[in-house]
């Protein structure tokens, strides 16, 4: 018997650093454009975005500094691992992304690649650095939530 497989979505990579060092203020889903070998790749489950961001160039978006294995399989038509690679959005997400970009302090910074209905998706986030101060915060809430949940298992016993 054939086995149906759900469309849900395969996490190929996420970015952790990311929720540590910015703040995000808006999420989207763009497509990338891939070559063969590249999604052969990533089907191994391989793959980078951890140092990566997005950038302008002429009206479009690129992701920059994200790494793609070589795939061993694919001859003389592999693939640069580390080459730029254009995000698909409408004209209308491009425009309103690179206004937001221009402003004081923002990026855009991938969060999360995954397979959705066997298409590549990464998700972007128009992020807001955070200062050492506010790590410290977060991390000390972090801290202290994790405590409190101690305590009150103990005493729950």
């Amino acid at each position: 018997m054939k086995q149906i497989k759900s469309p849900g979505k395969k996490i190929i990579c996420l970015n952790r650093k990311a929720t540590f060092n910015y703040f995000f203020l808006e999420i989207f889903e763009a497509g990338i454009s891939l070559k063969g070998s590249e999604v052969k790749s990533l089907r191994d489950g391989k793959g980078s975005i951890a140092d990566s961001y997005a950038i302008d160039n002429n009206g479009e978006l690129f992701l920059i500094n994200s790494h793609i294995p070589l795939y061993r399989q694919s001859s003389y038509n592999n693939h640069n691992p580390k080459s730029d690679r254009k995000l698909l959005l409408n004209k209308k997400e491009i425009n309103k992304l690179i206004g937001r970009i221009n402003q004081d302090g923002l990026t855009l910074i991938p969060t999360k690649m995954y397979f959705s209905k066997g298409k590549v998706k990464v998700e972007i986030a128009v992020a807001k650095g955070k200062k050492l101060y506010d790590k410290r915060q977060v991390k000390k809430t972090k801290d202290w939530n994790r405590e409190k949940v101690r305590l009150l298992s103990r005493n729950n016993r």
